[in-house]
């Protein structure tokens, strides 16, 4: 696939972007897009290792933002940062779905509750400031048509997706009934540098990728048929960062995702081609893993597309010789 020609990102000169979770995998992306773009950045996290956090995402950068390490379950620090702030972006999240099955109320407080907390100190304390929620495919649960838009119901079939689809609605609610300026993003399965690749329990596709550059098995449960959407995470920032300077995306959830749908076995596939080591296998499904599969997620751009002229620039190939590249000068930081 030939490269696009992209419309450059919005300026951000004189802004001030508060970045929450801004030391996880898309939180730090979007922190160095938002410097480049000239801003001033706040990175505010606090680590939880079931989140993502790696302070060496954002090593460099370290000289051109504010990092602060704290919860936004903690009211009065999350306060404290947001007065003041032009545009705040909420990457904070508890996102494994393993964990989330396994301790429910934990991501029930960082996913739902630390969710009204940034609401409301936004509603009280910076009401003008611009707000933009990420959110996830995986809320859809089992898709009943396809591809699927945003207007497809939805039935997660995990406490994580669950959650990020209640804390969506806050979101909504709080748009409609207190005027705040808010847009939810929804994500499937971005992967690329500074993510987390160390573990199963966040996105499967950046999993494989650690793995293929380990020289190690990608295990691929059943026949890996079923099709999922990838994003590269620069196509994912741009989304974002074009979603929060635009009005007219003020209320609106919008699913930013791929144009090409791969089967799970092809991305594994893909990946060891890509990385030049690996290999992968074919297991039987797991019973706690089959129960909460939800098959095919085909998902369409098409709304994201037509509001913000908005598309995807990066194909899997090459964003995985991106991703590759990478990490070869830093796995150990990202693997140990």
């Amino acid at each position: 696939m030939m490269a696009k020609s992209l419309t450059p990102l919005p300026s951000l000169a004189g802004k001030k972007v508060l970045i929450l979770g801004g030391l996880g995998f898309i939180g730090s992306n979007l922190a160095g897009s938002c410097v480049a773009a000239g801003a001033q950045v706040l990175v505010f996290d606090n680590l939880d290792p079931h989140s993502g956090g790696n302070l060496y995402n954002v090593d460099h950068i370290k000289k051109d933002i504010s990092l602060h390490f704290h919860d936004i379950l903690d009211f009065d620090r999350l306060v404290h940062h947001i007065v003041g702030q032009d545009i705040i972006i909420n990457c904070a999240a508890s996102t494994s779905h393993p964990y989330s099955m396994r301790e429910p109320w934990i991501d029930l407080d960082v996913n739902s509750r630390g969710v009204v907390n940034i609401l409301e100190a936004i509603r009280r304390f910076n009401s003008e400031a611009r707000f933009l929620h990420l959110g996830t495919s995986t809320q859809l649960g089992s898709l009943v048509y396809q591809p699927a838009d945003e207007n497809h119901p939805e039935f997660p079939t995990d406490i994580y997706s669950a959650n990020k689809s209640v804390s969506e609605k806050y979101v909504l609610i709080y748009a409609k009934a207190y005027r705040i300026r808010a847009t939810v993003i929804r994500l499937a399965n971005v992967y690329g540098p500074r993510a987390t690749i160390r573990s199963p329990e966040f996105t499967f596709n950046n999993y494989f990728i650690g793995l293929a550059l380990r020289n190690q098995q990608i295990t691929v449960y059943g026949e890996g048929r079923q099709k999922r959407n990838t994003l590269y995470v620069d196509d994912a920032v741009r989304a974002i960062v074009m979603a929060a300077t635009a009005e007219e995306t003020v209320g609106e959830t919008l699913f930013a995702v791929g144009d090409e749908h791969y089967s799970v076995a092809d991305i594994a596939r893909s990946t060891v081609a890509a990385m030049g080591s690996g290999k992968v296998v074919f297991v039987e499904w797991p019973a706690e893993r089959r129960r909460i599969e939800i098959g095919d997620a085909l998902i369409s751009n098409a709304k994201i597309k037509r509001c913000l002229a908005w598309e995807p620039a990066v194909d899997l190939r090459a964003g995985l010789l991106k991703t590759k590249e990478y990490f070869e000068g830093c796995l150990n930081r990202y693997c140990e």
